[in-house]
């Protein structure tokens, strides 16, 4: 209540303070609570000319959830298409998101109605430095600025280096959000459509991504797996505002990009060297690369699937300094045994470790591993 004082005050010599607090209740109604009371009494002392109740000058790390109004100049980093919603007296409004950044740090904004159709007609694009006042508000992924029609939203003459805090792969755990990062592509594989529980048809996409740190799943769905089918193995992608999270099939940490995050490519330099782990240290139950030479070569067998499908598998046996492992190369990959002779050189990316026959640790080549034929 003292801060809805402390804006009153911004116009107390125009309006009631009973009519200014009525006009506030209004405003919270009206917004279908998708405001609060400070908000909206911000809202309200804009509509009454106090453009400058609760108003600072603030670089974004500075914004805080008791900053009320606020004034920077920040560069456009994502923008994300508006929709409409209906407010409790049946009117309909606009709202739209965009991020922008600047050398301290990333916020969120939340555009309303006309300011949100700046949004719609290619006004707001991203790389834009823009001019921005409007009010603070914890939002449900964290702080974000909210800009009405009574709000100021133009363009910047003042330029704005960005300088997102970057994540190294290794760093990475679950849970994690708010990360940026440049990879490199290592592989990516192809769409695919699946049927959600609402009968809808969905698409997903895996790319693998690698720094000099290591290398990680990233998850693209929908709209954005067309984004694979603009990189290839070797491009630098990079990506802002990504979280975290376990898979549930294989229990991996990987990246997803949700609607708030963005993946573009870069022309930065993105080094990344594969991390082999000799034969004698290898433990079962997760994804190990390999180098060695090939020390014994089986036939290809042809099997049929539960499902009626036929497959292939093909066991090799792998020798480096330290010991001897058995690969089973499975569907396409066995049709390495073609390609390779007792004693070729081959390097084995991501393949599976598992207990198989008589309890020895064996590695299982499957979709997301890679055979390299030196």
């Amino acid at each position: 209540m003292d801060e809805i004082n402390s804006i009153y005050e911004k116009v107390s010599k125009v309006i009631s303070r009973d009519e200014y607090i009525e006009r506030v209740n209004e405003k919270v109604e009206q917004m279908s609570g998708l405001c609060d009371e400070k908000t909206a009494a911000m809202l309200v002392a804009h509509d009454l000319g106090a453009s400058d109740a609760g108003q600072n000058t603030v670089k974004i790390a500075e914004i805080t959830p008791d900053s009320g109004i606020v004034n920077f100049i920040g560069k456009v980093i994502s923008v994300f298409d508006s929709r409409e919603f209906k407010r409790n007296d049946g009117t309909t409004g606009k709202v739209g998101n965009i991020v922008v950044g600047d050398e301290t740090g990333t916020i969120r904004l939340t555009l309303w109605d006309d300011r949100a159709e700046l949004i719609n007609s290619g006004n707001i694009e991203i790389g834009q430095c823009l001019k921005i006042s409007g009010y603070v508000k914890e939002g449900y992924t964290g702080l974000e600025v909210n800009i009405g029609d009574n709000n100021m939203i133009s363009e910047s003459d003042e330029m704005v280096d960005i300088k997102l805090s970057s994540t190294s792969i290794s760093d990475i755990k679950d849970g994690m959000g708010d990360i940026n990062l440049y990879g490199k592509v290592l592989d990516k594989w192809d769409i695919r459509e699946f049927n959600r529980r609402d009968g809808s048809k969905g698409r997903v996409c895996n790319i693998l991504i690698g720094d000099s740190s290591g290398k990680i799943r990233l998850t693209l769905w929908d709209e954005k797996a067309d984004f694979a089918e603009k990189i290839k193995a070797g491009d630098t992608v990079e990506i802002i505002n990504g979280y975290a999270r376990e898979n549930n099939f294989n229990q991996e940490v990987e990246i997803q990009i949700g609607s708030y995050g963005l993946i573009k490519k870069s022309d930065r330099n993105v080094e990344f060297r594969e991390s082999f782990t000799p034969i004698a240290d290898i433990v079962a139950g997760d994804l190990f690369s390999i180098k060695g030479h090939v020390s014994g070569i089986d036939e290809i067998k042809e099997f049929s699937r539960q499902d009626g499908t036929q497959d292939m598998v093909a066991n090799i046996y792998v020798s480096d300094e330290t010991g001897r492992i058995r690969l089973a190369l499975w569907g396409e990959h066995a049709n390495t045994v073609n390609d390779i002779d007792i004693d070729s050189r081959i390097e084995v990316i991501d393949a599976y470790s598992k207990y198989g026959l008589k309890d020895e640790i064996e590695l299982n080549v499957g979709n997301r591993s890679k055979i390299i034929v030196m």
